[in-house]
């Protein structure tokens, strides 16, 4: 990778570049709905990738046509008339209609009686919910009521805000309220220590059989034999999620005396080091733990991650712990590893389906201690976490931008047409960035060159910075990353991200020439990602419209960042394709492309792109050929 110090340097920042200009007091001021209505305003939109990349490959300007169309589905979502089938906006002097339909503390009502006309109406159907919405500016839920593309069509524009008093928000969908200008808020940070607590509580219930003994002696018997538990003091315990929520488990179980370890990618070490964790991969949590605490985010990653391959992996006699999402685990398997005693006991407040059905072998089962959903069921927790989501609700209708905001952030769209190509490499490099850590490594810091022909106050990165905290952050996160909370979510995940522009002698006609990322302080599974100063270094640049990786560490390469990618570092010498070729031909793996770049030292990265994910025994037929050096599998 070419060094900057060889480019005249435009300017470093650990901010935005351009920040939105505060909020004014003036009653013309332009507030969200505003921006959705006036094309000359910033619009408020999250930019779908939905659209097969093919339809792009060679064609710039199709994917700023696909941007283009986008603005235009979000501008005309916005009631404009009263005629046909759009709903007359409430006058400007008028109060907002607000619904919430499902329980939510007294507090919370209050904050909310307070500026608008508040309708409490539970237990709705999803049609009696689709019938009312038509009327109402903001909808408040918790995780029963399913929010989802019909609502929003069902509105009819007249939806501004929905909020979601907790974390999760997998019954919201987030595509279609930010196709019908919705901002959709949470409530991330009242209910952490309810939530830790309850996970303490399962687990020193599980480990003395405090819910069977109590069943057993309402049953008129006198087992003590039976329910002998197992002591906490010296276990190990492994935290799976260093969040707010793991975090404070681990404190709490240090005070019990247990032995802490915690696997996080994200999770800065200085931070777990000053509640005396250690950060650990993966594979060595799960296989050296006593105790096993669920506190990851439910993500195409994650999902069923706790699966048969993963309990086997596991001490016979571990104990597991889920105050999560019920999706992280494989039920079916989990019901197999308590059968041949892998998995002593289980301690559960989440399902996969919810409530989970009455036949269920793993609720029924003499191992398993269940409670319903009852992580943020405390009298504090619950006021809480309805003050914050009826505060965010009422910001959003008065025009703010709130940090908890998971949608919409908010791009001119004349600087989103032009950076519409640059959005999609940006997020792919992050992506590919943060699949290059090895296990164990907490990210916590993270510099953006940008190289451009422009001028620094002509470049306007910060969707830009925003996309590559996305693909950083979002594979194993709950956060929905986006402009108006990037720097809010990173900031929460300890990651320090920095800003570089430098201006390189190429056509000013376009925005950035290039962008890099480098991650710093952490351990690579790939070394050859590793540059001369120690971090993890990748480029890439926008060619004929589509994303592509330049650079590798040191490595020259020209990929397509599309699909699934190998990476391989070799010694250079004659019929390396054709011997991984053969290999992954005989699999049934169709290679899409190619590429080899290499060294004065007769190395060479080779790049493969393939559009099947290889199995296990694939990829190790790969690493045994004698003249590769490394390789890592990525999905992009």
């Amino acid at each position: 990778m070419a060094s900057s110090s060889s480019l005249k340097a435009i300017s470093t920042f650990t901010t935005p570049s351009k920040t939105p200009p505060p909020p004014s007091s003036s009653s013309s001021k332009a507030s969200l709905l505003s921006f959705l209505n006036n094309t000359s305003s910033p619009i408020s939109l999250k930019l779908s990738h939905s659209i097969p990349r093919s339809h792009f490959r060679g064609n710039h300007s199709a994917l700023s046509l696909a941007v283009t169309n986008a603005l235009n589905t979000v501008q005309s979502s916005s009631p404009v008339s009263t005629s046909g089938d759009r709903t007359k906006l409430p006058s400007s002097n008028a109060k907002p209609t607000i619904l919430v339909s499902e329980k939510l503390g007294e507090a919370g009502l209050e904050v909310l009686r307070k500026f608008g006309n508040l309708e409490c109406a539970y237990n709705l159907t999803p049609e009696e919910l689709c019938a009312k919405i038509s009327a109402c500016d903001a909808l408040i839920v918790r995780s029963g009521t399913k929010v989802n593309r019909q609502v929003f069509e069902a509105s009819k524009g007249r939806l501004k805000v929905v909020g979601r008093a907790g974390v999760g928000i997998d019954n919201v969908d987030l595509q279609a309220a930010t196709e019908f200008g919705c901002l959709v808020v949470n409530a991330p940070t009242a209910n952490t220590v309810a939530a830790a607590e309850h996970g303490i509580a399962l687990l020193t219930s599980m480990a003395r059989n405090v819910a069977q003994a109590d069943a057993s002696m309402k049953a008129g018997l006198w087992k003590r034999n039976k329910y002998v538990g197992v002591s906490l003091v010296g276990k190990t315990l492994a935290v799976m999620g260093f969040g707010k929520v793991g975090s404070e488990v681990a404190r709490r179980a240090k005070g019990l005396g247990m032995h802490v370890i915690a696997h996080d990618p994200y999770a800065p070490a200085d931070r777990a080091r000053a509640v005396g964790v250690d950060l650990v991969s993966f594979d060595q949590a799960i296989s050296t733990a006593d105790f096993v605490s669920l506190h990851m985010p439910l993500t195409p990653t994650t999902s069923k991650v706790f699966n048969d391959d993963t309990f086997s992996k596991m001490k016979k006699g571990v104990r597991i712990i889920n105050v999560a999402r019920g999706g992280v685990i494989d039920e079916d398997a989990l019901v197999r590893a308590l059968d041949s005693g892998v998995v002593a006991q289980a301690a559960l407040d989440v399902f996969t389906e919810e409530p989970p059905s009455k036949e269920s072998k793993l609720v029924q089962h003499e191992n398993v201690t269940v409670t319903p959903h009852l992580g943020a069921s405390t009298k504090e927790a619950q006021e809480g976490v309805a003050i914050e989501i009826a505060e965010a609700v009422v910001g959003a209708l008065q025009g703010e931008l709130s940090a908890t905001a998971v949608n919409a952030p908010m791009v001119p769209p004349e600087v989103m047409f032009e950076l519409s190509p640059y959005v999609v490499l940006a997020e792919k490099l992050g992506k590919l960035a943060v699949q290059l850590v090895a296990g164990g490594s907490g990210i916590t810091s993270v510099r953006v060159v940008y190289k451009s022909a422009r001028d620094s106050d002509d470049l306007d990165t910060r969707l830009l910075r925003a996309m590559i905290t996305k693909g950083i952050i979002e594979p194993i996160s709950t956060s929905f990353i986006n402009l108006v909370n990037a720097d809010y979510v990173a900031k929460q995940k300890g990651l320090r991200i920095s800003e570089e522009k430098v201006s390189v002698d190429s056509s000013p006609e376009f925005p950035v020439d290039s962008i890099q990322v480098h991650i710093s302080n952490v351990d690579s599974k790939f070394a050859s990602s590793v540059s001369d100063n120690g971090s993890i270094s990748i480029e890439g640049k926008v060619k004929y419209g589509e994303p592509h990786l330049t650079c590798l560490g040191s490595f020259g390469v020209d990929v397509s960042l599309e699909g699934n990618l190998i990476l391989c570092r070799q010694v250079d010498q004659p019929g390396m394709i054709g011997k991984v070729g053969n290999i992954l031909g005989s699999q049934n793996v169709n290679v899409s492309f190619m590429s080899v770049g290499r060294t004065i030292l007769k190395k060479a990265i080779m790049a493969i792109g393939v559009d099947e994910e290889p199995n296990k025994e694939t990829l190790k037929k790969i690493g045994d050929v004698a003249a590769i050096e490394e390789f890592v599998f990525l999905n992009l």
